[in-house]
């Protein structure tokens, strides 16, 4: 079924998750969290891949239950849905998530292994390589992302102080996120040409990802 919106109690849904994060909620509303807001992720997901996944990798829904073996907060659910075409984890993805506080999409190096690590500052090192890095986070600064990620407060070990993209080489992971309050587009086929622009606007930044840190060794074995 093509995409034509999230359903009118998408965000209802995650409002009432997110004050009673419970099992009894989740199974007392499982059928809208079907129809309105899996469903559309789903069918969402399935009309970006085309376009987004050759040549990067494979689309997926995340799953809406939280892995909370080490976890202090032992809620048993996510208050939102999540979907995203990668090909490895930190290697560049295509993201983009539904949730009470409305849409929002992302990409760049969520998170990076040692290996994946190493290659990013290597390539931030290199002066061809940074430079054009830093211009494709400028463009999206300028054009309303944010940018983010775990960094070091000191500088990390084998550079100089006085690195041009000291601030960049203190990453350990580095992605860039917008965001929209909700409104009526979320639940309109518009919300499909909101999330395809943004990704085209993020595309730069994870094909830098994905040809200079790339996907993680420990995923390959």
């Amino acid at each position: 079924m093509p995409f034509t919106g999230f359903g009118e109690y998408a965000v209802d849904f995650f409002d009432g998750l997110e004050v009673d994060n419970s099992k009894t909620y989740w199974q007392d509303n499982l059928p809208t969290y079907r129809t309105d807001v899996r469903a559309p992720m789903e069918a969402l997901l399935a009309e970006l891949t085309p376009e987004f996944g050759p040549g990067f990798g494979e689309g997926k829904v995340f799953r809406p239950h939280r892995d909370v073996r080490f976890a202090r907060d032992k809620s048993p659910y996510k208050t939102h849905c999540g979907a995203v075409v990668e090909q490895g984890r930190g290697g560049g993805a295509y993201y983009v998530e539904v949730s009470s506080a409305g849409l929002r999409v992302g990409g760049g190096c969520f998170h990076l292994q040692p290996d994946q690590l190493a290659r990013f500052r290597r390539a931030v090192d290199a002066d061809v390589h940074g430079a054009e890095l830093e211009r494709i986070l400028a463009r999206l600064r300028r054009s309303g992302w944010e940018i983010a990620g775990e960094a070091l407060k000191t500088r990390p070990r084998g550079f100089p102080p006085d690195h041009p993209r000291l601030d960049l080489l203190r990453h350990r992971s580095l992605y860039a996120t917008k965001a929209w309050e909700p409104d009526d587009t979320l639940h309109e086929r518009a919300c499909l040409t909101r999330v395809r622009a943004a990704w085209r606007q993020v595309r730069a930044f994870n094909e830098w990802a994905r040809d200079h840190v790339g996907t993680s060794e420990r995923s390959r074995r």
